[in-house]
């Protein structure tokens, strides 16, 4: 299939090319840093966003796409199910 988007310039507001799924490590970053992370199941997130802060969001909701940058997600903390990655 022909892309006609295949020869603009990517920047961090266009939409992601990529996505991956995530498995929560407590000691493994993600190899990818996310442009934005699918919650699939609601719960709770701990991650670590590009900057460097360590964030505990509670109540994330299924099927919410939060455009955040993180580059690990851990697995305590963390109940939220389904995780995806874009970039």
């Amino acid at each position: 299939m022909a892309d006609r988007f295949e020869r603009f310039y990517t920047n961090l507001e266009s939409p992601a090319k990529n996505a991956f799924h995530i498995t929560p490590s407590d000691s493994a970053n993600l190899a990818i840093a996310t442009r934005s992370l699918y919650i699939g199941g609601s719960g709770t997130v701990k991650f670590d966003t590009v900057g460097g802060e360590t964030i505990i969001l509670n109540g994330a909701l299924a099927g919410t796409i939060l455009p955040i940058r993180i580059n690990k997600v851990y697995a305590s903390n963390t109940s939220a199910t389904d995780l995806v990655g874009f970039y």
